[in-house]
């Protein structure tokens, strides 16, 4: 059975950081799309960042950019999220997604909800100020 696990949420204060990452079973990353999304609480999900393994190309979200760095371990077919910074507006719901799709690495990100590829549980992140 194809599983995405996350791990690395918590709690911190603003400024601080952690790092997420996700793990890929039954599947190898080859030609996959993977992304971080995040959902707060009476909001949409919405993409954070993505990564193609196939051609590395990445998208970040402009709320996140130069604080955020995604990352893949293709050998351990993980992806990294380290957050930095962190407001407490990123307080959210986190969750990887995959999908096997070329090319598109921005529209995939822009358009969880229109994703036919898998999804993980989730990890809590929570930002106090």
């Amino acid at each position: 059975e194809v599983q995405l696990v996350e791990s690395g949420g918590g709690s911190v204060q603003a400024g601080g950081s952690l790092r997420l990452s996700c793990a890929a079973s039954e599947f190898g990353f080859g030609d996959y799309t993977i992304g971080w999304f995040r959902q707060a609480p009476g909001k949409e999900r919405e993409g954070v960042s993505c990564i193609s393994d196939l051609d590395r190309s990445t998208y970040l979200a402009d709320f996140v950019k130069g604080r955020f760095t995604i990352s893949i371990d293709s050998a351990k077919n993980t992806v990294y999220l380290q957050m930095d910074s962190l407001k407490p507006e990123d307080t959210a719901i986190y969750y990887c997604g995959a999908e096997r799709v070329w090319a598109q690495t921005i529209y995939y990100c822009q358009n969880p909800g229109r994703s036919h590829g898998y999804w993980g549980q989730g990890t809590h992140v929570t930002v106090s100020s």
